[in-house]
């Protein structure tokens, strides 16, 4: 009788032990997918409005520029309402005269903001690329600032709209004038 008894205390001390062991395991998933929500992929493009903020007149027309961008993205879900979204894109910029033309490969990396269920609020840092011309007294490299706004469309379909404001001079500091590229973008985008 006696080893009955201490056969049942080992096996009910044993079992215990199991079942708090599941259950910190359990805790520690929780805790792990309250904080990282995972990793999303995708692809965005849409409609470029473009135009040069001079300091001072060009001597030439300084209309807008319109054009098409197409960009690659991942968003990195940091908490259930912050997540971080690097991109690369081709994006066609600066004003509709062809030697104001600036296209460039850029590497905007968002903060975004869940706001509602359906709408997110991003902010960060991008650097462009110019690719495309040389030797035509635009820097190779810009770098900006921008904000965006995305509305959900459906489980893997958003439509944004993002303002890029120039922090840097586009040209060379041997050139006479200096401006800062602003863009606006409009686009759907898909995530898989």
């Amino acid at each position: 009788m006696k080893k009955i008894s201490l056969l049942i205390i080992l096996l009910s001390v044993s079992l215990q032990g199991f079942c708090q062991e599941d259950e910190k395991k359990e805790d520690d998933k929780k805790s792990k997918s309250s904080t990282f929500q995972g990793v999303k992929y995708g692809v965005r493009g849409g409609y470029n409005i473009s135009n040069l903020d001079f300091d001072e007149s060009p001597g030439i027309e300084n209309k807008h520029r319109n054009s098409f961008y197409i960009g690659f993205f991942a968003e990195i879900g940091l908490s259930k309402t912050v997540s971080l979204m690097p991109e690369i894109q081709f994006s066609p910029e600066g004003a509709k005269a062809e030697v104001l033309h600036l296209d460039y490969l850029q590497a905007p990396v968002l903060i975004k903001f869940r706001l509602s269920e359906k709408l997110k609020f991003g902010l960060g840092p991008q650097v462009s690329l110019k690719i495309h011309k040389e030797g035509d007294g635009v820097k190779n490299f810009a770098y900006s600032g921008l904000a965006g706004i995305e509305y959900k469309l459906s489980h893997m379909l958003f439509a944004d709209l993002r303002y890029t404001y120039g922090i840097s001079d586009v040209f060379d500091d041997n050139q006479l004038i200096s401006a800062k590229n602003s863009n606006i973008q409009i686009g759907i985008g898909y995530k898989f």
